[in-house]
Formats: C-alpha cells, structure tokens, sequence
C-alpha cells in the first residue's frame, strides 16, 4: 500500500460547516490549509441534508438581550452572556458574508430585505465548498482521520488517516489542526449523521484534552416512522395522539419525555392540525425536503394522522463537547482546536440543546475562531515545526492491548444497546444508568484488548468508530451519574428537581479511567 505524506500549517478534520468555516479562514489568514472528512465536503453531515434555521439577531441592544434572555432557563443558567455576545456578532458578520461574498441567495421579505435567519443546507453547504477552493484550501475528500500525531513534548503535530478513493494512508504533518468532525449520534439513523461517530472527542482526549456537558448529551429528536427526518421546529404546531385516537396530553416538541415513555408499551401519532393556511405554506418552503416522504406516501401530514419516534442524536443536537479553553477555541493540548458539535456548546446553550439555529451559529463562530486561531498559532511557532519527530496517538481500534480478534459490528450493537432505549439514556435513572456504565465499561475493556481494523483501511476507520462511540457512552454515564439533579436537557428521575449548588459546568475525560469534577474557573473572554 503507497503512502502518502503532507506537509501544511493548518490540518482541519470535518467536512461540515464548522470545517469549512475553519478551512477558509485559515487560509485567508495567510496559512497553508488542508482539510479532510470522511464523505464529500459539502454533502456529508447533518447541516447538508437539510435546511437549518440560524441565531441571527440584527445588532439591536433590546433584540440582542431578549435573544440571549431566550434559553437561559432552559439550558439550567450554564451559559456565559459573554459568548452569547460573541457568537451573535460573529453569526452576524458571517451571514453578511455569505450574502455579499457567496452571493447566497436569501429570500426577500414583504420589505424589499433578505431574511438572513435561516440556510438551505444543500446550498450553503455547496458554496461553502466552492469558496474553501477558492481560498486555496487542498480538500481530502473520502479520506477519514484515524489519529492524531503529536511531537515529543506532546503538542498536537499532525494527523493521519486513509484515503478511501486512492487507497493510500496518509500522514499530515501541521502546525496546528482543527477537530470539526461532528458530535456523536451513534449511528441511530438520524438524518445525515452516519459520519458523526464521535471521532473527533475520541482523538482529543488521546491527546490530553477534557470534555464538558457531556451529561446534555440524550438529545432525542421527533420523526415520522418511515422517515429518518429529525426537522423538529414543525411540531410545535403538532398534536399528539394514542393509537385509540385519544390526544396524548402533555406531549411537546421541548418536553418529549411522555412521547418517550408512551412508546416503551404503545405507538404514538401525530397531526400539524394547529398549523394556519399560510403557516403550512411557508413550512413547505422553508423545509421542503420535510415532505418529501409525505408526498411520496399520499399522506396529508396537517390532517391526516401519522406514527412517530424519537431518534437519538446525542451530541449532534446536545451541547457536551470537546471543552475550550480560549476565545479562539483552542483546548488544554497545544496545537488542537475544536469548533461546531465537536467542541462543548455549553458556553452559549447551557444544558440544553440550541435546536439548528444556535448550533449553525456555534458551527460558523467556532470555526471562525478556530481556523484564524490555528493559523496564529502555527505561524508562531516558526520554521521548525516541519522538521519535529512524531508520534500516533491512537490507541482503542488501534492499537490492542492484546491479541487482536475483536468484531467492530459487534461493538456497534453493544454500544447502541445501551444508549438508544429511551429508559436507559433519555428516562435517566441510577437504577438504570449505573448497569448501562458497567455494561459500557465491560465493551470498553474488551475493545481495548482486541479491537483492530485489519491492515490500514476502511477496517480501521471502523473500528475506531466503534472506539470512539463506547468513549462517548461512557463520558455521557459518568457524567450524568455525577450530576445528581435535573437540569437542562438532563432529567433524573431519582432526582427531579434543580439543585443550586450543582450549578456549574461538569468536566470528564480519561479514556480506561473515566473521570468527572466540577469545572473551577469558567472559560473567560473579553467583553
């Protein structure tokens, strides 16, 4: 097998959003910027399947606050106003960007104005690659990261991984790298996120970094049965039904528990029966691809009745993430950066997910912010980066401990075992999360032991894959045990209220030995 090796400033992993954010803006900050996802760049991951709303508030002082007053409460009061502040001046500066540079086409309200508070993924994300070429940007399409490289004094250093479509491994030897590889839905079928495997926390915390919010991170999302659409924003103008056709009272778009817990013995259905005329019209425009299947099927969605489930999109629409250090997303290991689903999105949603709008933000923001920030930080480094000896980081899928032998099929199943049942991770208990982490812990020990993809292909992407998803099960239940309260996204059903004194941000990590504490300072920017 031929090997091929590269050298740059900037390595950025992903191939959504938050990547092409990076990528662009490296490069226009005077660096050599490569970037690599596991799909196509442009059409793999969730925000290219579909359309998204986005956090884009005029720059008002009285619209501004009521924004970041929004979701204060819901996310349990862990945000920082500070970041808030940021990410809406940064979401605001991009937009305009993305009008006036990618010439995306917004449509125009009754008053002549572009309406800038919403994206069609397909769109965006194609001149999203169409100006991460232009930039200069080399793209490594198909050609997914399966290890960090780091140098002797244990900076990040690099990465390397496999082209799929060239059939050569590949080393990328970089000042600096950008992890924007998603968060983690373990391969629940959720739209567009079978690259988000949790690859990118995986690689951090090899390399030394830390996790928050991992607790928010049982995010469910509303589907139709035949459908893998999570679009949720439509069902607030939904009705939900028992199969006798009685009304399931207490049934809602933030408060999903009753669906949860009425699906463990009966099927649920749903109407868009409170959605007016001209309200069905504009959803039809915003989300077309929402009814789609619908319109395949001959069903009628506002008023006729159809059956719905809840699919598990854990950090993908959670908020628990990679933890950022800097206003610049850089983490605790020097040289590695984090932007969108892959780095925490505590600091401006709390405990609770920001649904498409706040996460498009963060994805443009942190990117944003990580790309210049990387390109900083390789240029300080000088001329002699180039030359430094490294090593991989990799270890679980990798790199066993034992005789290899393990099946990553079988991890998968494992692994999903635990986290999709809704009594297990969305109805939490300790009676039921504390089983689920020896369970975890058990599959864990085992991959350690005897996972490892054969040769230095597509077998290895897999089963660090499967590696990266039993960390994150893991880091979720360690640190949903530790929190013993219910706050945001997080209910515990052995304790169901707030607890004042566990009002803070919980940091986890480690990787044979998983570890919780309270975060001691938070992260801090300049006003």
């Amino acid at each position: 097998m031929t090997f091929m090796d590269i050298v740059t400033d900037v390595f950025v992993v992903g191939g959504g959003p938050a990547a092409a954010w990076a990528a662009v803006k490296a490069a226009e900050a005077g660096a050599t910027t490569v970037v690599a996802d596991k799909g196509y760049l442009g059409t793999s991951g969730a925000t290219a399947s579909a359309g998204t709303g986005v956090w884009y508030v005029e720059p008002d002082r009285t619209a501004r606050e009521a924004a970041m007053a929004s979701r204060e409460g819901l996310g349990g009061y862990l945000a920082e106003r500070d970041w808030m502040a940021r990410v809406l001046d940064q979401t605001y500066e991009n937009m305009n960007e993305l009008a006036s540079v990618a010439r995306y086409p917004f449509p125009v309200g009754g008053d002549g104005r572009q309406i800038r508070r919403g994206l069609q993924g397909p769109e965006y994300m194609r001149r999203m690659r169409l100006r991460t070429r232009r930039a200069g940007v080399r793209i490594l399409d198909h050609s997914p990261v399966t290890e960090l490289l780091l140098d002797g004094e244990g900076a990040v250093a690099g990465a390397a991984g496999f082209g799929r479509r060239s059939g050569q491994a590949y080393r990328v030897r970089a000042g600096a790298v950008v992890l924007a590889t998603g968060g983690c839905a373990f391969l629940s079928k959720t739209l567009g996120c079978d690259v988000n495997t949790g690859d990118g926390a995986l690689f951090a915390v090899e390399a030394g970094a830390e996790l928050s919010g991992m607790e928010f991170s049982n995010a469910y999302a509303i589907a139709p049965e035949f459908t893998s659409v999570t679009k949720t924003a439509f069902y607030s103008f939904a009705t939900f039904y028992r199969g006798d056709g009685s009304v399931l009272e207490g049934a809602g778009t933030h408060s999903r528990s009753v669906i949860a817990r009425t699906l463990l013995s009966e099927r649920v259905f749903c109407r868009l029966d409170l959605a007016a005329p001209a309200e069905r019209a504009a959803m039809r425009l915003a989300q077309p691809n929402f009814f789609l299947t619908f319109d395949r099927l001959g069903i009628d969605p506002f008023a006729e009745l159809f059956p719905v489930t809840l699919l598990a999109e854990g950090t993908v629409r959670g908020t628990g993430g990679v933890r950022v250090t800097g206003a610049d997303c850089a983490t605790s290991v020097p040289g590695l950066y984090a932007a969108g689903d892959t780095a925490t999105r505590e600091l401006i949603c709390g405990g609770f997910t920001g649904g498409g709008s706040h996460n498009a933000a963060w994805a443009m923001s942190s990117g944003t912010w990580a790309g210049r920030g990387a390109a900083r930080h390789a240029r300080s480094l000088g001329a002699r980066w180039a030359a430094r000896p490294v090593t991989g980081a990799g270890g679980a899928g990798m790199r066993p401990t034992g005789s290899p032998g393990g099946d990553h099929r079988e991890v998968v199943a494992a692994v999903q075992a635990e986290v999709l049942p809704y009594e297990k991770n969305y109805l939490r208990h300790g009676d039921r999360l504390r089983p689920a982490l020896g369970n975890l812990d058990g599959v864990w020990t085992e991959v350690r032991r005897s996972l490892a993809g054969r040769g230095q292909g597509g077998e290895v992407v897999r089963a660090r894959s499967a590696a990266a998803m039993t960390a994150h099960a893991r880091w979720m239940y360690n640190a949903a045990l530790a929190r013993t309260e219910s706050r945001g996204m997080h209910r515990r059903e052995d304790f169901p209220e707030a607890d004042p004194a566990q009002r803070r941000r919980l940091l986890t990590g480690g990787l044979d030995e998983v570890w919780t504490l309270p975060e001691r300072s938070p992260v801090a920017v300049a006003s």
